[in-house]
């Protein structure tokens, strides 16, 4: 990349404070970069690094005292930054082919430009889009449809009948299609395997992490719609919704037949129980578990899972525990020795 300032302050919304004609070469943190790199700053915290940057612009929210580099003044610098970043990093597309190694059957179709490596399995009847990139270790079974411009990294599996949309990306290890778990008991108590015969449906845009796993439908569809984001070591259970730019992150985990809405947030490790409801735009704060349907719109916190403000005051009080339960045997005490003081009166006038 070798774009002036003014150029990527065009490309990012912002505007330009200081020489807009610097040429910008590349992007770096405050203290990896060097002359030619933009870096960018929103954390106060890390305030101090400005004076000994070597950056030759930084990308920030509002005007800075502490730095006479010139600036990107952007709305939001992390897309701003992600915008830039992407020009830098990002790979223009060549495909590689076909490998020799790789093992396709006769009935599958593959689109136009493909990238398919050594030692990728793909099944019977599968229909593969154009400019796929599959690299080495992926397994695709039978009668899965897969959309243009995918990426599945090393060791992704897809199950039969899976089906994926434009421009979605697979991390290693992503396992789509595996059976739900659904059991019936026997009248001893033990297990039945109910048949999961549904699929899932993966739309545009959906990036899932390393080693997620999204389970196909006993009946229907598992549905991933479009512009979600699932972080790594994420399970999404049989019949699960989750809406359209949703976030899931790392270690959470929904339950069977719960549906997500639109633009949720789940932070980490987020425990959903199944068959609920959780609406548009909630968000559901770290290590949260969620036993009831959440309102759109709301934010809940705690397990089990309660309004966040609540949340708030409970950790309050909780932090005040040992000095109330000092105050309470105070209190105990103090009552004691009225109740003997009060038995003490009763009997001596009894006695006269």
């Amino acid at each position: 990349m070798n774009k002036t300032l003014a150029e990527l302050a065009a490309l990012v919304n912002g505007t330009v404070i200081g020489d807009a004609s610097i040429v910008i070469s590349g992007i770096a943190s405050l203290t990896d970069a060097r002359s030619g790199d933009i870096t960018f700053f929103t954390n106060p915290r890390y305030r101090r690094l400005l004076s000994s940057t070597q950056a030759s612009a930084v990308i920030a929210a509002e005007r800075i005292s502490d730095t006479d580099l010139p600036l990107i003044i952007a709305p939001d610098p992390y897309r701003a930054y992600a915008i830039i970043a992407r020009l830098c990093f990002e790979k223009p597309f060549c495909p590689l082919g076909i490998s020799p190694q790789a093992v396709i059957a006769e009935s599958a179709v593959i689109g136009a430009e493909p990238s398919i490596s050594p030692l990728v399995f793909i099944g019977e009847d599968t229909v593969i889009g154009d400019r796929v990139v599959i690299h080495p270790g992926v397994i695709i079974g039978a009668q899965v449809r897969i959309g243009n411009d995918v990426i599945l990294h090393s060791n992704v599996v897809l199950q039969e009948r899976s089906i994926l949309g434009d421009r979605v990306i697979l991390h290693p290890g992503v396992v789509i299609g595996g059976d739900g778990f659904g059991y019936a008991r026997d009248h001893q108590g033990a297990s039945i395997k109910i048949p999961q015969v549904g699929i899932v449906q993966i739309d545009d845009d959906v990036e899932i992490g390393a080693n997620s796993t999204v389970d196909r439908a006993a009946l229907g569809k598992t549905w991933i719609k479009r512009g979600a984001k699932i972080d790594n070591l994420v399970m999404v259970a049989h019949n699960v919704v989750i809406g359209e730019d949703t976030v899931v992150v790392a270690q959470s985990g929904i339950a069977g037949s719960t549906e997500i809405g639109n633009r949720v947030i789940l932070a980490a490790k987020a425990g959903i129980a199944g068959h609920l409801h959780i609406g548009d735009r909630a968000t559901v704060t770290a290590t949260g578990g969620v036993h009831k349907d959440v309102p759109a719109g709301s934010v809940v916190s705690g397990r089990p899972a309660i309004p966040h403000r609540d949340w708030l005051k409970s950790k309050i009080l909780c932090s005040r525990l040992p000095e109330m339960h000092t105050e309470l045997k105070q209190l105990k005490e103090a009552v004691a020795r009225l109740e003997e003081r009060l038995e003490h009166n009763k009997n001596g006038k009894e006695e006269s």
